[in-house]
């Protein structure tokens, strides 16, 4: 490998987990940038080698980041990050390019001109490929085309690379320069290492019942089960962000009669909200879902309501805490997330994984540790061309 002190720019930042997952392959983390000011306060105290630059994208210059990641035009090797991505998730009916989320991928390229990395990568929903035909997605690799970089495309499955959930995101990787482009293989699955369940990621956390606050002075329940507990705790003493929503009594009471791997379909039809009393039972599969401790975790959103998917903890009668969504995120327990719990759950569901993050930083070095034949050229003298 060429070296692991590549500098990265997380741009859409957020908390910061794409440039964590950057950070653990041994990248340089020298700025973020993202308009949410709490996930700004989460990315400043999990990222203190970086500069975190607050506000509209739109208002930020490439001048600023240059000067906060202490670089010159052309010295920074990466730029990431994901675009806000309502615009095209699938859970926004009423997505299109009209949405004005869905042109902030034109202000990464923007910046991308005026630092002129020699690689980028860029994240977003599947959802982006449906819209306009393809449009957008032709837009981002033409533009990215015009301002000399090579692009290719992937959708990657998060629970292929070692992530406890089905989580499926389009990754743009492009340089400059003259490697190659890699994605990362598959970790886990049929034939490689078994997927990460979600009792893998959750079971040494402190049991909580329905309304219950942070019960961090009692620290862990248990001491690591597996690999993946003890790579997310590393050297923490106590998770945080582990309360539990208070939710009404008749929630509760719906809970009480579903069983893990069950849902909205176990609860007696006099215990059903009003406008799921006349829900086909095909309809609104994954509403008030609880997973079986074997079980992948559903796609993790910016809240989990058990309203609106398998949110419900497999074993207590529940919804998943912060730090619950966040071990399922992949992020390690030293990040403290900042705000309000609503606004924890934002940023916890707005990020890309860290491992997943991780594994495309992997790649990425391997493709710029390859060394590629420089093209020859030609000089042109009078009645000849002569190779040089």
């Amino acid at each position: 490998m060429r070296n692991h002190s590549l500098t990265v720019i997380d741009l859409f930042c957020g908390a910061g987990g794409l440039s964590e997952g950057f950070r653990q392959a041994g990248f340089h983390v020298l700025a973020g940038q993202d308009f949410d000011e709490q996930a700004g306060k989460t990315f400043a105290a999990t990222h203190p080698e970086a500069t975190f630059i607050g506000g509209p994208i739109q208002n930020v210059t490439p001048q600023q980041l240059l000067k906060a990641a202490g670089k010159k035009k052309g010295e920074i090797d990466v730029i990431v990050g994901g675009p806000p991505c309502q615009g095209y998730s699938v859970y926004n009916h009423q997505r299109g390019v009209s949405d004005p989320r869905a042109g902030l991928f034109r202000e990464y390229l923007r910046i991308v001109e005026g630092i002129q990395p020699r690689w980028l990568v860029m994240e977003n929903v599947t959802g982006i490929t449906s819209i306009a035909g393809g449009g957008i997605v032709d837009e981002i690799k033409n533009e990215m085309n015009k301002l000399g970089y090579r692009v290719e495309m992937q959708v990657l499955k998060a629970e292929e690379f070692g992530v406890p959930q089905e989580r499926r995101r389009v990754f743009f990787i492009a340089t400059r320069t003259g490697a190659p482009i890699l994605f990362p293989k598959p970790t886990h699955g049929p034939g490689l290492e078994p997927f990460v369940t979600v009792w893998d990621a959750i079971s040494d956390l402190p049991v909580l019942k329905n309304g219950d606050g942070e019960r961090s002075k009692n620290g862990y329940r248990k001491s690591p089960q597996n690999g993946y507990q003890a790579l997310l705790r590393g050297n923490c003493p106590a998770p945080t962000n582990h309360s539990a929503s208070r939710l009404a009594k008749i929630n509760e009471e719906r809970m009480r009669h579903i069983p893990p791997g069950g849902s909205w379909r176990d609860i007696p039809h006099h215990l059903l909200p009003d406008g799921m009393k006349r829900a086909k039972r095909s309809d609104h599969t994954k509403r008030y879902g609880r997973p079986r401790k074997t079980d992948l975790a559903c796609t993790i959103l910016t809240k989990c309501d058990v309203h609106w998917g398998a949110y419900i903890h497999p074993v207590q009668d529940r919804a998943l805490t912060v730090r619950e969504a966040a071990r399922l995120q992949s992020f390690p327990d030293f990040f403290e997330f900042q705000g309000s719990r609503t606004e924890q759950y934002v940023q916890v569901g707005n990020a890309v994984p860290p491992l997943l993050g991780m594994r495309v930083a992997e790649a990425l070095l391997r493709a710029d540790s390859m060394k590629v034949a420089a093209p020859k050229r030609t000089r042109v003298r009078e009645d000849m061309k002569i190779a040089v």
